[in-house]
């Protein structure tokens, strides 16, 4: 299915390959496209991994990423496989283990599984749990990876202490395992997030490292029950330290099962979220120390939920976003182009959204791209 916008480049829209969900997806500098997204049992799913090379209008053969099968988890649509771009040739995926996955977390918990493609590109390598202080993993973790060779993966949970973890939202904290050696090897994890926040146990989160060593994470707090904000952790050192933004508060006294979205282009780093029904994005480069301009969807929806986006060379962002989808339900796909700030074409209803499902979009060259 395919559509333009204006005088912009065009906007493609593919399914996910293998009838699959959550798709996620990522660009190297060829301009390759490079996907994984989970299919099969939504209990117990496996990942498979494609890619398309510029020109090309088909993705390649799918690989499957994880070794042991069943080991990943659709269900609740915010515990997907997470894709980054390390150096040439790497490719990155983390993702939550489903209840038949291996090896096992402290505990016999369900692990944070990584994996990493192999030499000769044809095979990942076996899966690793990273979680080894922490458990109860819940909403989904996330993977970051740099051309230096370092590798972030991220979760929230719950350190264990005398073989028990602590136990509700408001003492969960987000937690970090970090490579150096281009996913060779990493250290234990450690908490990142200030203690004060909590961490939605339910919600997904977003991870992106850039060329110049920054380091930016998004998750949702759970102070109080009640204060659920969109919150980013913003590293200038390799993961050295952390500032912690507020880019929106929300006060709701449930889960609300969201997820978020991180894309950098020519320096800039934009971010994408839910609040209240509704998806926003704004610039977060200089978080923490310039203000912050949120611009939501146009139009109103149902339910708006999972945004994602994407920036091209000539300042074009392009938001995705899913309405109407709840727990087993499908809903729409809907999408809208923005130039500095203001609107240059929007689609509503652009096509249906499987059930688990959301969509992922990258800019490819002249190109953007959704899978949903």
């Amino acid at each position: 299915m395919l559509a333009r916008a204006g005088q912009s480049g065009k906007v493609s829209i593919f399914r996910t390959p293998q009838g699959g969900v959550q798709p996620e997806v990522a660009v190297d500098e060829s301009g390759r496209i490079h996907l994984v997204y989970l299919y099969g049992d939504p209990g117990a799913a496996d990942i498979g991994y494609v890619c398309r090379d510029p020109g090309a209008q088909s993705f390649s053969k799918p690989i499957r990423v994880n070794s042991e099968p069943g080991s990943a988890i659709a269900v609740g649509t915010v515990r997907g496989a997470h894709l980054a771009l390390g150096r040439p040739g790497q490719v990155h995926v983390g993702w939550n283990g489903s209840s038949k996955a291996a090896p096992k977390g402290p505990g016999n918990s369900v692990p944070m599984l990584y994996s990493r493609l192999g030499n000769d590109g044809r095979s990942f390598e076996p899966q690793r749990n990273l979680m080894r202080l922490t458990a109860g993993l819940d909403g989904g973790g996330t993977v970051a990876a740099d051309p230096s060779g370092n590798v972030y993966v991220v979760w929230q949970g719950q350190q264990v202490v005398k073989g028990k973890a602590d136990s509700g939202e408001e003492k969960r904290r987000v937690y970090l395992a970090q490579s150096s050696d281009g996913g060779a090897t990493f250290t234990p994890e450690r908490a990142i997030s200030p203690a004060v926040t909590g961490a939605c146990g339910c919600c997904g989160m977003a991870a992106l490292a850039n060329h110049s060593g920054e380091l930016f994470l998004m998750y949702r707090t759970a102070r109080a029950i009640v204060h659920r904000d969109m919150m980013l952790l913003v590293s200038k050192d390799r993961a050295k330290r952390f500032k912690a933004v507020n880019l929106q508060r929300w006060e709701i006294g449930a889960c609300p099962m969201s997820t978020s979205s991180l894309t950098d282009a020519d320096g800039r780093v934009l971010a994408a979220w839910e609040t209240n029904k509704q998806v926003y994005f704004g610039e977060v480069t200089r978080a923490g120390s310039s203000s912050l301009t949120r611009i939501a969807a146009p139009g109103s929806g149902k339910d708006r939920k999972h945004p994602a986006i994407a920036m091209n060379s000539g300042g074009e962002i392009l938001m995705a976003w899913t309405d109407g989808t709840g727990w087993k339900r499908g809903g729409t796909l809907n999408w809208a182009l923005f130039q500095n700030g203001a609107i240059r074409a929007s689609k509503y209803d652009a096509g249906p959204v499987p059930a688990w499902g959301m969509p992922a979009v990258a800019a490819a060259g002249n190109e953007f791209v959704i899978i949903c």
